[in-house]
């Protein structure tokens, strides 16, 4: 007889219940709406990450500026980018890069 297969969770151990719980919350929208828990500046890092890794460029461009707005620094996209480079590709990185640097330069070519 075939063993019972189980995603993994047998070595998740005492975690595969949170990963559970928070995999439904995802799925039903449910992460977003806890503001006491993301802050939104931890929120934009997170969506700009999910974004870029998984190659989502067309919906970058909005989540950037939301970004820019709720604190994130050039610098601390930058690494983020750097770092995704590896999952979502360097010619999506590279692109990605450039999205940013416009958008973080914006308030120079104004001043």
């Amino acid at each position: 007889m075939a063993d019972k297969q189980t995603a993994g969770r047998d070595l998740l151990g005492d975690f595969a219940p949170k990963f559970a719980e928070l995999n439904d919350d995802v799925l039903f929208g449910e992460v977003w709406s806890r503001k006491q828990e993301l802050s939104p500046r931890d929120r934009s890092l997170i969506t700009v990450s999910a974004l870029l890794a998984g190659g989502n460029m067309e919906q970058l461009t909005p989540h950037l500026q939301r970004a820019k707005a709720n604190g994130l620094t050039k610098e601390e996209v930058a690494e983020v980018i750097t770092h995704l480079a590896f999952y979502a590709g360097w010619p999506k990185a590279w692109s990605a890069f450039n999205l940013a640097k416009k958008i973080f330069d914006e308030d120079k070519k104004e001043g």
